[in-house]
């Protein structure tokens, strides 16, 4: 996910046209701006792009998450379905609201299994939340199917896999919401910042609202605007802003490197009898940003790995055993451990997740391995990466 490969003139210009002024913050100071407005370019830029009628910015894709489900009003006691394999955000933006994370496992999209997802639903469940993870999605049209027939809202957590689509919608637009990340690791980068996009007006409403304490945003006078509700900063700044604006024209460029890096990889690595690869769901279009593949079994897959990093080959990734991105890692997750007390709600409802079987998931992580696409690569890299790669996996199966 390259943002952080191409920083450039571009990136300097815009944030230049902040610091000239001297306003880094996005709302107020209007005689000073020199008339620039760089979240509300970006937010009318990106919510175009990707085929929305709104989008919100804000200064992490974690926040992303948070403002969006408090712009569904979800709050205590209400239960969000998350995968497994996710990054920590996930929960956490949920737990932030008194909200329950209800885990359940993953299928061969290495998201959501839309059957793990309905045998989970209960009274209380407000929200379904796949995670887009390593630049592909999950069965959206079965989730979709599933949040109708429940009366549910899909929130798509599409922070890895910006520029993918699906039944020709980018992700992030084909559910009720759509949440992005622009950390420094992401395909476009802000250095910090995250958006929302919808088409809901009241929830675009209520995320405008909520990511600036609650500010309702009418008028001219910051210190006249009312507060419809509460909220807390979530706000983006000018700065953070720009360097996302100036990122964003050069998304399409972004995805036409990655495929073809990745199709040169995946290539290579079909040749070997014994792979298989991540399945995109019927309709959908990757972002190429990781090449996803499994190996027979988890102890191959180990020693597959640790051959790759030995050839010298790097950002290739097992998860299984990675503290930020599954489950076997979430100590804290598992036993509760908070500065502060949780919510009664938390605690009469939150599984045990020290004694739930996520043996599915185990079966498809425990095999699964996934290189890294960058875009500063030259040709020849590449090829000699996969290369590499391949020499690498044969040599354990």
């Amino acid at each position: 996910m390259p943002g952080f490969e191409i920083f450039g003139a571009e990136e300097r210009k815009q944030v230049n046209d902040v610091l000239e002024t001297g306003v880094l913050m996005r709302y107020g100071f209007d005689g000073m701006r020199n008339n620039h407005w760089k979240a509300k370019e970006f937010e009318t830029a990106f919510a175009k792009r990707m085929d929305s009628e709104y989008c919100q910015l804000v200064s992490s894709g974690t926040a992303a998450l948070t403002v969006a489900l408090a712009s569904a009003e979800i709050g205590a006691g209400d239960e969000v379905i998350m995968p497994t394999f996710t990054f920590v955000a996930s929960f956490e933006s949920i737990l932030a609201l008194g909200a329950v994370p209800i885990l359940v496992d993953i299928d061969d999209t290495l998201t959501l299994d839309p059957k793990a997802v309905e045998a989970a639903i209960t009274p209380k469940t407000k929200c379904v939340m796949p995670v887009h993870m390593c630049g592909s999605m999950a069965d959206l049209k079965a989730l979709k199917t599933i949040c109708n027939k429940h009366n549910l809202i899909l929130l798509e957590d599409a922070c890895q896999a910006l520029g993918g689509t699906y039944e020709g919608k980018p992700l992030g637009s084909y559910g009720d919401l759509g949440c992005f990340s622009f950390d420094y690791v992401k395909t476009i980068t802000c250095g910090e910042g995250g958006a929302i996009i919808t088409n809901n007006k009241k929830y675009a409403q209520n995320a405008d609202h909520y990511q600036d304490h609650g500010h309702d945003h009418i008028g001219t006078d910051r210190g006249a605007e009312t507060h419809p509700f509460w909220g807390y900063n979530f706000r983006i700044s000018e700065l953070n802003a720009a360097v996302g604006l100036a990122q964003l024209d050069k998304l399409d460029g972004i995805l036409n490197i990655q495929k073809q890096n990745y199709t040169i990889l995946r290539e290579a690595l079909e040749t070997i009898e014994g792979i298989t690869f991540r399945r995109v769901p019927e309709g959908g279009v990757e972002n190429y940003s990781f090449l996803n593949f499994f190996l027979p079994t988890e102890e191959l897959t180990k020693k597959a790995h640790k051959a790759i990093s030995e050839s010298g080959v790097d950002a290739c990734f097992y998860w299984y055993t990675n503290n930020w991105h599954y489950i076997k890692g979430w100590e804290h997750l598992k036993n509760l451990k908070s500065l502060g007390n949780l919510s009664s709600e938390v605690k009469s409802q939150m599984q045990d997740l020290n004694n739930t079987d996520f043996s599915k998931s185990d079966a498809i992580m425990g095999r699964t391995i996934s290189s890294l696409i960058k875009i500063g690569w030259t040709e020849k890299q590449v090829r000699d990466r996969a290369e590499a790669m391949k020499k690498a996996i044969a040599s354990v199966l």
